[in-house]
């Protein structure tokens, strides 16, 4: 029961909230990632964005699987 229970909490995540953090992050790293060739300093930032752009397929491999938030 609480695999179901979990997967609907990553689906409402999914739903609510990872495409809005996707979608903000990636305007942003098509702009960071050419200067981070540039400016190495900028690769942090790349990368950080890089993941915020991956978090919808986090949710929806966690909602699956059934996986705990923690």
């Amino acid at each position: 029961m609480a695999n179901v229970i979990n997967s609907i909490i990553w689906l409402l995540i999914l739903f609510f909230i990872s495409f809005f953090v996707a979608a903000f992050c990636a305007g942003f790293y098509i702009l960071v990632h050419p200067l981070s060739v540039c400016l190495p300093p900028l690769s942090g930032l790349a990368d950080i964005l890089l993941s915020g752009i991956q978090f919808p397929h986090y949710c929806a491999d966690k909602m699956m699987t059934g996986g705990s938030l923690s």
